[in-house]
């Protein structure tokens, strides 16, 4: 008699708990984040939502050709190219810091996830980027009276991205960048543009990517275009290789974002590759 009487007597709690284990598998099931957006940690040129997982160290190999423009006399881009070397750290999931050392600068930069995309929930994956170079192009031979400061390249960027299905993702990623220095009167420090790019998967281990950016307070004078990049990522276990043609040299976001020469109608393109390995 007196079990009968506690199993009535709880029998509305147990009801109540199952509820709530039953809502939380609910909730859980809303909260799903939707993943691999990106494969490779930048489009192109641009910087991608995808963040390295904790724990996880990248060596990354950034290289450009000099223009294929340039034929036999510039050895068909072999000749005068640049590159870029990283290392880069998941210190958190939502964490990435890096260290990486390019033509144009010695670059440290943090990457931090805002806001997950979540399925049947919020629609776009947020992610913050800062960097901090120093200028190396710049020689105390040519600028007397340059200062240390002189030197300093900020960047700050908001990194939005949407997967629309297993195949299209697109990013927009407003972007802030102030050189100490600049070589053109005209040019203000402080410098403006909006990046545009996305990637559309072809198979489970290429995809076609693109991206684009426009320089918003660029000099009337300035002889700078906005940097165009098409390109694929393949993917080969261990690492993302990614192989593209873009009208930037640069890459460092000051060199592709203030300082692209190329021109995509004047056959003017440079050749490269971005190469990741993982640890």
């Amino acid at each position: 008699m007196n079990k009968l009487f506690l199993i009535v007597f709880l029998l509305p709690f147990l009801t109540f708990s199952q509820e709530d284990l039953l809502s939380g598998v609910d909730s859980v099931a809303v909260h799903e984040k939707v993943e691999s957006a990106f494969k490779g940690l930048k489009i192109v040129n641009l910087e991608s939502t995808k963040l390295a997982s904790k724990g996880d160290l990248y060596f990354i190999v950034a290289h450009r050709f000099s223009s294929i423009k340039t034929g036999f006399e510039g050895g068909f881009g072999l000749d005068n190219a640049v590159s870029q070397i990283k290392f880069l750290y998941g210190l958190r999931n939502w964490l990435t810091i890096s260290g990486a050392r390019s033509e144009l600068a010695y670059d440290f930069s943090v990457k931090y996830k805002l806001q997950d995309q979540i399925k049947d929930g919020f629609p776009f994956a947020i992610v913050g980027f800062n960097s901090l170079a120093f200028n190396n192009t710049l020689k105390e031979s040519n600028y007397p009276k340059m200062k240390f400061s002189d030197r300093m390249i900020y960047v700050s960027q908001i990194l939005i991205s949407r997967k629309f299905n297993n195949k299209l993702t697109l990013e927009l990623a407003p972007t802030f960048f102030h050189e100490n220095f600049v070589d053109n009167d005209l040019q203000q420090n402080s410098q403006y543009a909006v990046g545009i790019g996305g990637r559309y998967r072809l198979n489970k281990r290429l995809s076609l990517n693109i991206d684009y950016a426009a320089h918003l307070n660029r000099a009337s004078n300035s002889i700078y275009k906005n940097p165009l990049s098409v390109g694929v990522d393949i993917e080969t276990g261990g690492h993302v290789f990614q192989l593209h043609f873009t009208s930037s040299q640069g890459i460092h976001e000051a060199g592709y974002l203030g300082k692209s020469t190329g021109d995509w109608l004047k056959g003017d393109v440079y050749f490269g590759f971005n190469l990741a390995r993982v640890f």
